[in-house]
């Protein structure tokens, strides 16, 4: 078989799909892009077994059909170091052989039999689900959540970012144990109530594709795997199994102290602060009375300590309470707002952080962080 392809369009996409190749592979022939030529189109794939990214580009000049495995590392390196030049893949599928022709020369690679490498899974036609979301919608939902995902081997499923759907609405929802974040979005329906857990690893990919997109995602899922269909590429991973948390149930509801501050204020008089406390606690003080909060840290063991005070809108009665600073100096880099409103109930139960105003108004963004113990 042989086409001819752009030197850059090739690149761009095969290091869009090369992220998912793991270094670990057990398997020798996934450290290969398996190209599949049909008529004029060509089709690539990259997998590492648990996910998988596939993109195709449409070409002129092909002749022949066929497939093979070309080694992903050499490929990539190679493309790199062309100017923008059309450059001509002539493969012999008996002998795996291939020869890339550029303006001024010939680099010969030795590939494999495309046939060994693994099928994409295909989704249980009957219990299948099939959803249109926006690429913007769906890149706020992994962008809003991804940080607050776990790395727990024990527990699996918090892991993911879990996703719902509903007639009424779509939530992302990531925690760690000790925070917690929910983005809800008004303006994502679905005929069917239903739900399940996206891996870190595909959410990562997404993110990193879905800003190149114009056009809504096709999202279609069963229960072991989920497809996200894009203009270019399709991302095809393999599912958390298990049963997420009842997260609803550890956001508190009653909150009779409501804090309004300066988001970015807030941030920094942390940044400073957390540089004074404990560095195996991470601990950092809030201590809430009239319009003012007092951010303090200290390290005993070295005999630092450090004091800012803010200017706050504070309703309800005076309260002091710890939380690990880097946890919550994260909460409010991914609030985009700029005022905040911390709801607390009392210095034992977890704090929740809201933005006070909304970017968008179909969007509801919930973020709750774990009260840490102060020492007296």
């Amino acid at each position: 078989m042989k086409f001819v392809v752009s030197s850059t369009e090739m690149l761009n996409h095969l290091t869009a799909i090369s992220r998912v190749i793991s270094s670990k592979s057990t398997l020798p022939i996934l450290d290969n892009f398996l190209f599949n030529l049909e008529e004029n189109k060509l089709t690539i794939t990259a997998s590492d077994l648990e996910s998988t990214l596939v993109t195709w580009v449409e070409l002129e000049n092909t002749e022949g059909i066929g497939e093979i495995a070309i080694p992903a590392k050499l490929l990539i390196d190679t493309l790199k170091e062309f100017p923008e030049q059309p450059l001509t893949f002539q493969v012999n599928t008996e002998t795996f052989a291939i020869d890339i022709f550029s303006v001024n020369g010939k680099f010969s690679i030795i590939g494999q039999n495309g046939e060994e490498y693994p099928e994409l899974p295909e989704l249980q036609s009957g219990n299948a689900i099939s959803v249109d979301m926006s690429h913007d919608v769906l890149l706020s939902g992994i962008n809003k959540t991804l940080f607050a995902t776990a790395d727990d081997e024990l527990r699996p499923v918090m892991n993911g970012i879990l996703m719902e759907i509903s007639p009424e609405d779509a939530t992302f929802v990531a925690s760690d144990a000790h925070k917690l974040v929910r983005y809800k979005r008004s303006d994502v329906k679905a005929d069917v109530e239903s739900s399940f857990i996206l891996p870190k690893k595909p959410a990562a990919l997404l993110k990193n594709l879905l800003p190149k997109e114009d056009f809504d995602v096709n999202l279609e899922f069963d229960e072991k795997n989920a497809f996200f269909n894009l203009t270019n590429y399709k991302v095809i991973c393999r599912l958390v199994e298990g049963k997420y948390p009842s997260y609803n149930s550890v956001i508190p509801t009653n909150n009779p102290n409501k804090m309004q501050i300066d988001r970015l204020e807030l941030y920094n008089s942390l940044r400073r602060v957390s540089v004074f406390s404990n560095a195996a606690s991470n601990l950092v003080r809030l201590k809430m009375s009239g319009n003012q909060l007092v951010v303090s840290a200290q390290d005993v063991d070295f005999s630092i300590s450090a004091v800012e005070r803010l200017n706050c809108s504070y309703e309800g009665d005076e309260l002091e309470i710890g939380f690990k600073s880097s946890f919550l100096i994260e909460i409010l880099s991914n609030l985009s707002s700029t005022d905040v409103m911390v709801e607390l109930s009392d210095p034992t139960r977890a704090g929740i952080l809201l933005p006070v105003e909304k970017e968008i108004d179909e969007e509801d963004v919930l973020m709750l962080l774990m009260p840490m113990m102060i020492n007296a």
